[in-house]
């Protein structure tokens, strides 16, 4: 009994893992999953009669993670897996994503919600074009920490001054991102070396493993508890019997009490009376879905934003960045669907201002014509009915919004309103 009560009231950490192809991720999470005993006795059996039949000497741990048939027939990555771990510490969720560059909307996708990354490069390679568009997307989404693993350290004999290299390009280039939390760890995914467990093979290297630098971050439980308050609403709940008049949602940023004044559109205010759930609460934050009954009997519906004080300007026109996720390319005047929030509006491109080369700034594409798969580029958008619209922050709590085909429902692009990358 007591060691369920312990993982209950573990802290989860969500990561994600990026890097070039071949540069060992899948051997890398495979690793994390065996070395922290994370593995069912049946996959174990299971991976050892595959790496048997495949000629490997020991275990292919990449086996673990290329779950999709696709992925083990062309031994690449091409789709973002979550996987689950735990340590005495805490409780870990990773997100796996593809090394190549046509996969850009899945890292964007398993980024979008971690809190830590981790780049793999290859030891023999060093910092390539892959690894600074990694980096150029999580500068984009807003995360702040860094783990770089030097890969296949083993491969080029463990040297110390081929590792300090490009640990010293590596904290560059992410610098200049402003990214300043950055952990640089030379490892070998296929021995162990530095993944779980401390190497012997470098013993000038006497920094954590990639593990321990895991467990040692602080949990963020989301800088969206520190905004503004924000509920969007889901749904109006009517009983007309007893005159209830309730507005549900998901509190996605700040906080919000009994008695506190709320603010809604037009510049009305009114005062929070209630906060239902199934049970009874005088208070509610970032992440908790409830309903809340005001003092005022106000026409509200589905889609209208209840905020803090800081209430952000409604307007017909914003600028953002979009990664386009369908191969249906985006251009300027076609109508589209604009999911933001609860909010479903009609809207237009009205501009391209560039599609961003994320490897080099001087070959960005000035006033393309269209936005195409897995591009991610500056534009401004036109809505038919203003929209209470701010900045993209806290890993999406606000400011991001979807771009919709109207006639087949397909997301088109995901966007981060006023964000600007370079």
């Amino acid at each position: 009994m007591s060691s369920v009560a312990t993982l209950k009231t573990r802290e989860t950490l969500r990561l994600c893992t990026a890097g070039s192809v071949d540069d060992g991720k899948s051997t890398f999470v495979g690793r994390l999953l065996h070395d922290t005993k994370s593995v069912l006795a049946d996959q174990l059996e299971s991976m050892e009669k595959s790496s048997k039949d495949r000629g490997f000497d020991g275990l292919d741990l990449s086996l673990l993670v290329d779950g999709l048939r696709a992925e083990r027939e062309q031994g690449i990555t091409i789709d973002v897996a979550y996987r689950y771990f735990a340590t005495d510490k805490r409780t870990f969720i990773l997100a796996d994503t593809p090394g190549h560059v046509q996969y850009t909307r899945n890292t964007v996708t398993g980024m979008s919600t971690s809190q830590v990354v981790v780049v793999l490069i290859d030891a023999r390679h060093g910092v390539v074009e892959q690894t600074r568009r990694h980096l150029n997307v999580a500068a984009l989404l807003g995360v702040r920490h860094v783990i770089l693993g030097v890969n296949k350290i083993d491969l080029v004999d463990f040297s110390e001054s081929v590792f300090r290299e490009i640990e010293t390009e590596f904290n560059a280039a992410a610098h200049r991102l402003g990214i300043e939390d950055t952990h640089v760890v030379p490892i070998s995914a296929l021995r162990g070396d530095n993944v779980v467990e401390p190497s012997t093979n470098m013993p000038w290297y006497d920094g954590p493993t990639v593990l321990e630098v895991l467990e040692d971050f602080p949990v963020n439980r989301g800088r969206a508890a520190d905004l503004d308050f924000r509920l969007p609403i889901q749904y109006v709940i009517r009983e007309h019997a007893t005159d209830y008049r309730g507005y549900a949602g998901r509190i996605e940023a700040g906080s919000v009490k009994v008695g506190d004044t709320v603010h809604l559109e037009g510049g009305r205010t009114t005062t929070v009376t209630h906060i239902d759930r199934p049970e009874a609460s005088e208070s509610a934050a970032h992440g908790d879905s409830v309903t809340l009954r005001l003092a005022d009997d106000i026409d509200l519906a589905r889609g209208d934003l209840i905020s803090g004080a800081a209430r952000p300007e409604s307007v017909r026109s914003f600028a953002a960045t979009v990664v386009a996720l369908t191969e249906k390319d985006l251009q300027v005047g076609p109508m589209y669907k604009i999911r933001y929030g609860t909010k479903l509006v009609k809207g237009r491109i009205t501009a391209i201002e560039r599609s961003l080369d994320l490897d080099n700034v001087a070959d960005d594409v000035l006033e393309p014509e269209k936005v195409t798969l897995n591009d991610i580029a500056h534009i401004t958008i036109e809505v038919a009915e203003e929209l209470p619209v701010e900045d993209y922050a806290a890993r999406g709590a606000v400011g991001n919004f979807l771009l919709i085909d109207p006639s087949t429902g397909n997301t088109l692009a995901a966007g981060l309103i006023g964000h600007r990358l370079r």
